[in-house]
């Protein structure tokens, strides 16, 4: 079972991982594709994928059941791995706390993104054992060790979804000087015991600056929406109790929500993902279905088709 599938910047390539512990490369050419690589090392089924900006160089993170994460970074034409993070193995962590009864447990990490890479090569990874870490770089080397590692209690049960902020400070659209970088570093996380956080980096360690209270169950997956210059962030949330929220931030640190849909969807909602220019939201869910929404001027969210049906962009 193929679980992620990942585009990088370009398009040109195709990353995979499967329940067989594997990650395959393909080259895209149009509606061709080529595999060139297939990447082994994890010990579990492979949860999720995330290319780094190419600035950096050709560069891949992928997350396990393992209890891992690795980092790949492709050296004369071939992926090595250059870094193997392994601190939610046998962390002592459960339910967001050390548990003398169980010294030795291990805790699958769930999902891996990159930070906007005007911050550097930075990675966050959630993981069961209720903790986000964040690696860090400056130089990328052959050599593992060269990352600086932070983690830090997230949620209880489990952390499901991590996804960064745009860097662009919101408003940058209408301001006379074009906005500019924030300073401020922000992701939001979403976990098992069903809230959202809003984290942010102050004087080198993170800090929870907002919890989101809406979903009645666990929180699948959370992606903040791309800063389209307008001044307020929007961020998407699904879950396991069949909904999608959309939070937005207009000034301050207040936060609004409101469902994408009145009803349920047909089953609980693991992914939701935004366009390019953050005005089209992908949702998919349990039934097998991936459908898109786009905001009216009303500010409702209506749905414009389906991945198999014809979009109308209108």
């Amino acid at each position: 079972m193929i679980h992620d599938a990942q585009l990088d910047y370009y398009g040109k390539r195709l990353a995979t991982c499967s329940s067989d512990r594997s990650i395959r490369i393909f080259e895209v050419e149009g509606e061709n594709q080529r595999l060139v690589e297939t990447l082994t090392g994890h010990e579990g089924p492979v949860w999720q994928l995330a290319w780094a900006h190419p600035k950096f160089g050709n560069i891949l993170a992928s997350c396990s059941y393992d209890c891992k994460v690795f980092i790949w970074r492709e050296i004369n034409g071939r992926f090595q791995k250059i870094k193997e993070h392994t601190g939610h193995a046998s962390s002592g962590i459960h339910f967001g706390s050390f548990s003398p009864a169980l010294p030795n447990v291990s805790f699958e990490v769930n999902a891996v993104t990159w930070a906007p890479h005007e911050y550097g090569l930075i990675l966050a990874c959630a993981s069961s054992d209720g903790r986000i870490s964040v690696l860090l770089t400056i130089c990328v080397r052959l050599e593992d060790g060269s990352w600086d590692e932070q983690s830090f209690n997230a949620h209880t049960i489990g952390c499901n979804a991590v996804s960064w902020a745009p860097a662009t400070t919101p408003g940058s659209l209408i301001q006379a000087n074009g906005g500019g970088l924030s300073s401020v570093k922000r992701f939001a996380s979403g976990g098992c015991d069903n809230l959202v956080k809003i984290w942010r980096e102050e004087n080198g360690s993170w800090k929870e600056d907002k919890v989101l209270e809406g979903h009645t169950d666990w929180v699948r997956d959370v992606c903040w929406a791309p800063n389209t210059g307008l001044p307020n962030s929007d961020l998407a949330t699904c879950s396991q109790d069949k909904t999608v929220l959309i939070w937005t931030q207009t000034g301050g640190n207040l936060w609004t929500k409101k469902l994408l849909k009145n009803e349920s969807f047909g089953d609980s909602v693991w992914r939701v993902s935004w366009s390019t220019s953050g005005n089209i939201l992908a949702v998919s869910s349990g039934d097998n279905k991936v459908s898109l929404w786009k905001e009216t001027l009303e500010g409702e969210y209506q749905q414009i088709g389906d991945v198999n049906e014809p979009v109308n962009l209108e």
